[in-house]
């Protein structure tokens, strides 16, 4: 293989969790195999969710870490086992919580791969002393314990739910990563900016909002503005409305009159 060049694949430790790149390291790797990486936090297991990438060195900003092995049955079912106790430490967190009645609810629970962290995932609308219940998790689980404060998105994305189009959310059933969304998107497509319309299950804007922004700033490059005057044969007036879709738009004549022109 060039020097220059190094085959990666794309590993995600949960369904539709955030997506990670790692060096295949020589290993054939494809699609939905289960695999044992390397990671800052020591051993994961992880599922791969893209084919072999040849990506260039240069373009990689950070180390890569290696994937160290196709998973085992043995490793399949250590995997399995390590969910079924962090669901068990999900209950007794928990029950801990209510103990030292903290405001801020648990999320997710998880293990790395060798059980040398265990994670707990949690909201809460301001900052949490959980000093006494990490002691409290650290003496059960005999092993290091990390709590971390998860934000709208991020629960949306772990506990699910419906959309307001009646479908599972876009974040929980196959998007890997949050795309920047932004207000001048719902402009661009002309949808009123009503927050029960244009906000999703998080409260942030709705992840589907960019899915045509690209299609509608392409379109609207060749229509006038909300505003513009306009002089086409022979009609003056000022656009008072623009449809992307029909490629068309409204004027108002100095004489009140409405016309639509394309």
């Amino acid at each position: 293989m060039n020097d220059e060049y190094v085959n990666v694949v794309g590993i995600t430790f949960k369904k539709y969790g955030k997506k990670y790149y790692f060096d295949c390291h020589n290993l054939n790797l494809r699609k939905n195999l289960t695999v044992i990486v390397e990671t800052e936090r020591g051993l994961q297991f992880g599922t791969v969710i893209t084919d072999i990438i040849k990506m260039d060195k240069k373009s990689i900003h950070y180390p890569l870490k290696r994937v160290i092995r196709v998973s085992t049955k043995k490793d399949y079912t250590n995997h399995l086992n390590n969910i079924k106790d962090a669901k068990n430490a999900y209950k007794k967190c928990n029950e801990l919580i209510k103990k030292y009645n903290l405001d801020m609810k648990l999320v997710d629970v998880n293990y790395t791969f060798e059980r040398t962290q265990l994670f707990f995932t949690f909201i809460a609308n301001d900052r949490v002393d959980f000093r006494d219940l990490a002691k409290d998790l650290a003496k059960i689980y005999k092993t290091r314990i990390e709590l971390r404060q998860i934000g709208p998105r991020d629960k949306a994305k772990e506990v699910g739910g419906l959309g307001p189009c009646g479908r599972p959310l876009c974040c929980s059933s196959y998007l890997y990563t949050f795309d920047n969304i932004t207000i001048n998107m719902a402009k661009n497509q002309n949808i009123a900016l009503n927050p029960n319309k244009i906000n999703g299950a998080c409260g942030r804007l709705l992840c589907c909002l960019s899915y045509e922004d690209d299609i509608y700033s392409e379109l609207k490059k060749d229509l006038p503005k909300v505003g513009d005057i306009i002089n086409k044969d022979g009609i003056s007036g000022k656009v008072i409305s623009v449809d992307v879709i029909k490629k068309t738009y409204r004027i108002e004549t100095k004489d009140k009159e409405i016309i639509e022109l394309s």
